[in-house]
């Protein structure tokens, strides 16, 4: 990983390098609010789709909107760096919208990837990656249900209790 990548402006400029050596990105987005196995897995799936990993993370603001009052758990800044340490992951950023269209714009990737039970045609962002000749692919994996259930499981835990050893 090469840490977070600045403004999506300058990941752009970056990202045409590697285009030039005609390299193929790949685009994922998510809150990877707190990074389980589930995740690693996920992204370590989505790297070897291509030579490239770009990982957009939605924002602190982006993330309550999306999974409610006392979500993200872990600050975007801490977020996009436990990314960055991941080795296949070659680019961080992150995203105030609820949809990275914006930075899907900038980006262009050769492959868009989702992790869910859903089809592409589902994905509001699928129609304009196409459009920019871009193809989207759905890795069948359900990220928020492994989160939901590791904070429940942490805040089920009885006060004076030291935690797991």
């Amino acid at each position: 990983g090469d840490g977070p990548a600045g403004t999506p402006e300058r990941l752009a400029v970056r990202l045409d390098e590697h285009r030039r050596r005609g390299e193929r990105i790949v685009f994922t987005n998510g809150c990877f609010d707190v990074l389980h196995r589930g995740h690693v897995t996920y992204l370590e799936r989505a790297a070897q789709l291509g030579d490239v990993l770009v990982v957009a993370v939605n924002s602190d603001a982006s993330t309550a909107r999306l999974k409610g009052p006392g979500r993200p758990i872990n600050p975007c800044e801490d977020r996009m760096s436990v990314l960055a340490a991941l080795g296949y992951v070659d680019y961080v950023t992150s995203f105030e919208e609820d949809t990275p269209e914006r930075l899907l714009r900038m980006v262009r990737p050769d492959l868009y990837v989702k992790g869910g039970d859903y089809t592409p045609d589902m994905l509001p962002e699928a129609p304009l990656v196409r459009a920019m000749g871009g193809e989207v692919r759905v890795l069948d994996y359900v990220s928020d249900r492994s989160t939901t259930a590791i904070i429940e499981r942490v805040r089920s835990l009885p006060e004076d209790s030291p935690g797991p050893a």
